[in-house]
């Protein structure tokens, strides 16, 4: 027998000792001792490898009836399904559901618009000359893609059958690609539009839009980490993670660059004005060089559109230079006689006599509205307004290191690196446009997380067809598997809706709360706690059974700890990618091990995945340590 059926038996092994010492005879079984066997047997049967949706509304129901049939036999069987038909239907009118569908529909036709091998191999060259580029470029490719998709099983088999291959081939180990490859992947739980996110909000009524607004950086400081931690490894192990040799990174040129390049040294734009300039010139159509002159005059272009902008911002009048609307003395007196809020209201504080002279208060106040008006406005104000019209001293120092950073690039910018930028354009800022398009459009309100899923589906569409990848049989198998996955979210939220309804009648969740305020514990304990308690269970279960099984446990608590729920979820969130790194359910390895090589055996891809393991236990107390990673930008756009 295998390694990891022993540990997963031995696993349920102690789960049924505990089960047989703790609980007492079954004629001296309350209801909330049934609420723990729930508890228990729930994990068991998962562990079996029962479904878990069913799972979870088979024994819903079951302890259901034996809750209901507590209090009254002879109504238990109609509680129980009205319980059932309660529960589904409130499910199914849930408006933040909507959007799981077309997000993971606009996953299934990005993955396949077959963007993920031109932004790898253009990240790949445009990365070559950094330790462990192929490792670094995985890991960029799997976090731009896990932001436009968000499903990790396609990450993961892409990159599988892409970069693998590729890394094996230049010397990497084997331990180290396996564990790139399938951390990189799980990033799709954490960065947005993530489907855990969603299934998390709708579980514990936190809105989805500032969870995507939160876990922005977290997901950022995760694959920063993985990116520092392999640059590392390749520095001080170079046989990990050897240099690429000059072959492998060379980009082929065509031949009016190779002519232009053989004849003096110069940058791209350069060359290629001289080329257009001479009317000799047959190597290339004048047509041809007019659209590479156009694709190398974009990061100029992109400067002098920053520029004007900055411009415009930095010449805007101020607030306090705006007019001001006029004042009404006699509806200001009419406000003060009338409102019990007015000014005069304020005038003394309680308990003190008022002013003998009532007239002082009201005068003041029309000399201070008139006083404004007694300014002249003529010499005063021009000059604060000459000055408003003109930028600061700062913008023109910007201004003009941006000139010769410009300047700079585009003597660097040869045509190898123009060739990488064209590679570029046509696989990572299509992406970028619709991953700003969608999360943009729902981080600062201009639409909800279903309109811009919507916006997303479009998108995705849109991007197969310019791919010419849009056809019947892609639309078929997409609509298919977005089927499949939404019918098994929606299905799991209905047996866990039914499960907790179960698990509070039976007085479950009562139970377990007074047995933790029972501890005494302080907010910082209570967080180590059930952070330590969701790292273990991501052991054997996967993300969906611990969001949806135990987050209805651990919420209700922690209004009495004032701990945020958002934040909460933010390190839930980021303490799940344990879920699908840690064996023996550590789908990740089993979606690698799918599409490796024979050679590579499942241990070797368990053991370097251990090392991102710990990257995320760094990651989970940093972001603990210094709450603002995530929740800042929530903070700035929402508060």
């Amino acid at each position: 027998m295998r390694k990891e059926a022993w540990f997963g038996l031995c696993l349920m092994a102690l789960v049924l000792a505990a089960i047989v010492s703790l609980m007492p005879a079954p004629s001296a079984m309350t209801n909330e001792h049934l609420g723990l066997l729930m508890l228990a047997l729930i994990v068991i049967c998962i562990m079996l490898g029962f479904p878990t949706a069913f799972t979870l509304m088979g024994m819903g129901v079951l302890f259901a009836w034996l809750a209901y049939r507590s209090a009254s036999p002879e109504l238990a069987v109609r509680q129980t399904l009205d319980l059932m038909v309660q529960r589904a239907y409130g499910v199914m009118t849930n408006d933040v559901l909507i959007s799981i569908p077309l997000f993971v529909f606009m996953g299934y036709l990005i993955e396949r618009a077959n963007l993920v091998a031109r932004l790898f191999r253009s990240l790949h060259l445009s990365l070559a000359r950094i330790p462990g580029s192929l490792a670094v470029a995985t890991l960029a490719t799997c976090a731009i893609f896990a932001t436009a998709t968000g499903i990790v099983g396609a990450v993961v088999t892409l990159m599988g059958l892409l970069a693998f291959p590729a890394m094996l081939k230049a010397g990497y180990g084997t331990r180290l690609s396996a564990g790139v490859i399938t951390a990189g992947g799980c990033l799709g739980i954490l960065i947005p539009p993530s489907v855990l996110l969603i299934v998390y909000g709708a579980t514990a009524g936190v809105s989805v839009v500032q969870l995507y607004a939160g876990a922005f950086f977290p997901g950022l400081m995760l694959a920063g980490l993985y990116i520092v931690y392999t640059i590392v490894i390749a520095k001080l192990r170079p046989d990990l993670a050897p240099p690429l040799s000059g072959d492998e990174r060379r980009v082929p040129l065509p031949d009016y660059a190779q002519h232009a390049t053989g004849t003096r040294r110069a940058g791209a734009l350069i060359a290629l004005l001289r080329l257009w300039l001479d009317g000799r010139n047959t190597t290339a159509p004048r047509r041809v060089l007019n659209r590479q002159i156009a694709i190398a005059l974009i990061p100029a272009i992109t400067v002098v559109g920053a520029a004007l902008l900055g411009y415009r911002a930095s010449v805007a009048p101020p607030p306090a230079l705006t007019a001001a609307a006029p004042v009404d003395l006699n509806e200001r007196r009419f406000l003060d006689e009338s409102s019990p809020s007015g000014l005069d209201s304020l005038q003394a504080p309680p308990g003190e006599p008022a002013a003998a002279d009532a007239a002082a208060p009201r005068q003041a106040d029309e000399a201070a509205l008139a006083a404004p008006r007694m300014e002249s406005p003529g010499a005063a104000d021009t000059s604060k307004q000459h000055a408003a019209d003109q930028p600061s001293k700062w913008f023109w120092i910007s201004v003009g290191i941006a000139a010769l950073l410009t300047v700079a690039f585009y003597l660097w910018f040869d045509f190898a690196r123009l060739e990488v930028f064209k590679m570029l354009l046509g696989s990572f800022f299509p992406l970028a446009a619709l991953i700003v398009a969608v999360l943009g459009s729902i981080v600062f309100g201009f639409a909800t997380p279903t309109e811009a899923a919507a916006v997303g589906a479009l998108g995705g569409t849109v991007l197969a067809a310019l791919y010419r990848q849009l056809n019947f049989t892609v639309l078929k198998e997409s609509v298919f598997l977005t089927a499949r996955t939404s019918a098994m979210v929606c299905w799991l939220f209905v047996g866990a809706s039914i499960f907790s309804a179960a698990f509070a009648l039976l007085g479950g969740q009562a139970l377990i709360e007074r047995w933790v305020l029972s501890m005494q514990l302080s907010a910082f304990e209570f967080m180590v706690l059930s952070q330590v308690i969701i790292f273990l269970l991501g052991w054997p279960l996967e993300w969906t059974e611990i969001i949806v099984i135990f987050m209805p446990i651990f919420i209700p608590l922690l209004a009495h700890f004032n701990i945020d729920p958002l934040f909460f979820g933010l390190l839930v969130a980021l303490n799940l990618q344990t879920a699908f790194l840690s064996p023996p359910v550590a789908m990740a390895a089993f979606y690698l091990k799918g599409v490796a090589p024979r050679h590579v055996t499942l241990n070797q891809i368990f053991a370097g995945m251990l090392p991102f393991m710990a990257i995320q236990i760094v990651a989970v107390v940093l972001l603990y340590l210094f709450p603002a990673i995530g929740l800042w930008l929530p903070s700035v756009l929402y508060d």
